[in-house]
């Protein structure tokens, strides 16, 4: 699931959630907003039950995944458009 909030100027907080019982490990978003890098957003478990990240990303549309343990990729099925090449944000 996908959170967006609105900040100054053109910029969105979007927070990338996912449920805790979904047996995949340590998960991250890479996209073309950090360069694809795993690790550097992971998602991180919290209190009610979900494991979320939040990135401030600016104005357009930005493509990304999902990355799980052992190599898993995966899309968001909430994002604006998933195709072969993975999920879109528009923002």
């Amino acid at each position: 699931m996908l959170k967006r909030t609105m900040l100054f100027g053109r910029k969105t907080r979007v927070t990338f959630c996912l449920p805790l019982d979904q047996p995949l490990g340590v998960v991250s978003v890479v996209g073309d907003f950090n360069d694809w890098s795993p690790g550097r957003h992971e998602l991180r478990r919290r209190r009610n039950g979900i494991r979320t990240v939040s990135v401030i990303l600016p104005a357009g549309v930005h493509r990304f995944r999902y990355l799980a343990t052992a190599g898993l990729w995966f899309d968001d099925e909430t994002a604006d458009h998933v195709d072969h090449q993975g999920s879109l944000l528009h923002l």
